[in-house]
């Protein structure tokens, strides 16, 4: 067998492994299960960590506490989406909001709720495939403005509200993003997608 056709063989063979990882990615948000996430410490020792620790920065906390499991990529910005069997969501959403205050927290509809920070967006919802697993998507804002459904963050917060928090003006009347967040992970940015990372408390920065 030539080099060339070795060559090819192997370039094919990637590209199917590729598509495979991304099929994955593109389901693993909404059907991410207990057996998904990695060894996790303690509920208490977690929330001691976020009580005593010195960063204000949401995206920081999350990230140092719960493990990653899948990136959804957009335009220019990423929003990353996390997995924790330690707490329900009014459990953890009371100790995010007392060791660092949002400035708006949404009501609780559909087993989702919304916390909106300075520069970030943190979505809390259930797993739809395990409801003993909580979802935490942490957003930058120029994702949310770029990605988001205006409609489904409306039936959250006022129009008005969030184009206040996200600094832009007309936001819901020129809107054309289709996400909506973890619980509509089928509904991806445009020319984004989601890779399946995983990882664990202390993974990334």
């Amino acid at each position: 067998m030539c080099k060339k056709q070795m060559l090819l063989i192997g370039l094919l063979f990637l590209l199917i492994l590729l598509a495979a990882c991304s099929s994955r990615g593109m389901d693993q948000g909404g059907s991410i299960t207990a057996e998904d996430i990695p060894e996790e410490p303690q509920k208490d020792e977690i929330t001691d960590t976020i009580n005593n620790s010195k960063n204000y920065e949401i995206d920081d906390v999350i990230e140092a506490n719960f493990p990653r499991m899948v990136t959804v990529e957009g335009d220019s910005s990423n929003a990353e989406v996390y997995a924790t069997q330690q707490f329900g969501l009014s459990e953890l959403s009371s100790v995010l909001s007392t060791a660092i205050k949002p400035e708006e927290v949404s009501d609780v509809k559909d087993n989702q709720q919304i916390l909106i920070y300075p520069d970030h967006f943190l979505t809390l919802r259930e797993s739809d495939a395990d409801q003993d697993v909580l979802l935490i998507e942490v957003a930058s804002d120029e994702f949310v403005e770029r990605n988001y459904s205006s409609n489904f963050l409306s039936t959250y917060f006022s129009i008005r509200l969030l184009e206040s928090m996200l600094g832009v003006n007309n936001w819901g009347g020129r809107s054309s993003g289709g996400y909506t967040g973890v619980g509509g992970m089928g509904d991806t940015p445009g020319r984004g997608n989601t890779t399946f990372r995983g990882g664990g408390p202390g993974t990334g920065k």
